[in-house]
């Protein structure tokens, strides 16, 4: 007998049918990011990308983000799908969480509607919501996926997954 893991309701999303190349979609729901106490980044107006084996990254556009909770941007990675990416600091309420956030300045033309949007490591925040529902951080360092209950993995970025 084989074991099944409880199904995580009707609106259960598997990682693994997200497309590759992946897709860029409009979030129904309120964003949000805290740390510190403070909203760095509240919107209704975000994005998400959906790729093969990862939680969705999800994307403030800059006006949702508080003014002076940024960083200058330093030069990133490389995404074969979106383009260069640099990394921001992120300050709030006395707290700084270094390369916490990142954006695409000029992204590739499928992803043009985020350039400049920002998305946020879930993991260094004390806080980071879609809806009412507070995330998990995609585990490792590297990506930056938000796992909420709905999702249903594995996921890439753990231990031994970044060979998939």
């Amino acid at each position: 007998m084989t074991f099944a893991p409880p199904s995580p309701g009707p609106d259960a999303e598997r990682v693994w049918d997200y497309p590759r190349p992946p897709r860029l979609e409009r979030v129904p729901l309120r964003l949000q990011v805290v740390l510190a106490g403070e909203t760095v980044a509240d919107t209704l107006a975000g994005w998400r990308v959906l790729e093969t084996s990862h939680p969705p990254t999800y994307y403030f556009p800059p006006d949702a983000v508080a003014a002076g909770a940024l960083g200058p941007p330093r030069r990133a990675g490389l995404c074969e799908w979106k383009g260069r990416a640099v990394l921001h600091d992120v300050t709030a309420g006395g707290r700084r969480a270094e390369g916490a956030a990142w954006s695409y300045p000029d992204p590739t033309p499928d992803f043009r509607e985020i350039a400049g949007h920002v998305a946020f490591y879930a993991g260094p925040m004390e806080g980071c919501f879609v809806g009412d529902v507070r995330v998990a951080p995609q585990p490792g360092g590297f990506y930056g996926g938000w796992i909420t209950p709905n999702l249903i993995g594995p996921f890439k970025g753990g231990p031994g997954t970044l060979g998939w």
